[in-house]
């Protein structure tokens, strides 16, 4: 049992300090440590992805709040984004739950997989400095934010990723880009949670008390008794290190990741 929390609270630790090195929400640290972790715990090997998502976008519900009252003090939040946005975010991530439910972990960790391959390869391609204010108008807005919902709820992460470069393409500034990133984050996580918890079958809940649907409520605890912390501690680090050589850190992270996935 205590072994148990003691692994949740170590797994917070580390995806709380690379979220703040690397200034991200931490679901694609969380999400292979997680896969990891219950593995070693006789949890339906099935399954094993589908919960660490799930329990993924639990941790952003909380970690996103702040984040979103942060940037709000800054008045970094466009909320013409964000309500252009947010439909088809919330649309997207309650479908890509019921898409992740009916696909097998084998194939739901190839696609994290290369998904992460595909941002550590993008790190290294230059920014695209075209602006098209279009982009905030309400179709294609809602078209990317269920594209990015869809995708978000697939791996476990709050969208802050695709939603960002999008932002920026519409011209907003980067500050901007990033908090209101930050507070389609929330409803992301929320939809993404309904729906591992609605679509999961009914057997999953029967193998701890600790779960409901796809959340594995122990997991989401540990991780976030230590992850706040430790993002503070990483975010203190990342100053000290130029940002150039966090890009490659932060790539070489990724390729991990998908080496790990491609690997089981």
């Amino acid at each position: 049992m205590w072994i148990e929390w003691f692994s949740y609270m170590a797994a917070g630790m580390v995806a709380g300090t690379l979220a703040g090195l690397f200034g991200i929400g931490g679901g694609l640290v969380i999400v292979p440590v997680l896969v990891w972790l219950f593995s070693k715990q006789a949890l339906p090997v099935e399954y094993l992805i589908h919960m660490a998502v799930a329990t993924s976008l639990m941790t952003i519900v909380v970690t996103s709040l702040s984040s979103i009252y942060a940037h709000w003090r800054l008045a970094n939040i466009s909320m013409l984004a964000v309500r252009r946005l947010v439909p088809g975010l919330v649309l997207g991530a309650f479908s890509g739950a019921l898409l992740a439910s009916v696909i097998s972990g084998e194939k739901l960790q190839i696609f994290f997989a290369l998904f992460a391959l595909m941002m550590a390869l993008r790190i290294w391609l230059p920014n695209s400095k075209a602006a098209y204010p279009v982009l905030l108008n309400r179709l294609p807005a809602t078209t990317y934010g269920l594209l990015s919902g869809v995708i978000s709820a697939l791996v476990g992460i709050g969208g802050g990723t695709m939603i960002v470069p999008y932002l920026l393409m519409a011209r907003l500034s980067i500050q901007q880009a990033i908090g209101s990133a930050a507070c389609t984050g929330l409803p992301i996580a929320i939809s993404g949670v309904i729906g591992f918890i609605v679509f999961a079958p009914d057997e999953i809940s029967q193998q701890s008390d600790w779960q409901t649907g796809f959340v594995h409520w122990q997991a989401f605890f540990g991780i976030i008794a230590t992850s706040i912390i430790f993002a503070q501690i990483g975010a203190r680090i990342a100053k000290k290190i130029p940002s150039h050589w966090l890009r490659r850190m932060f790539s070489l992270l990724l390729i991990g990741v998908a080496l790990f996935f491609f690997s089981r």
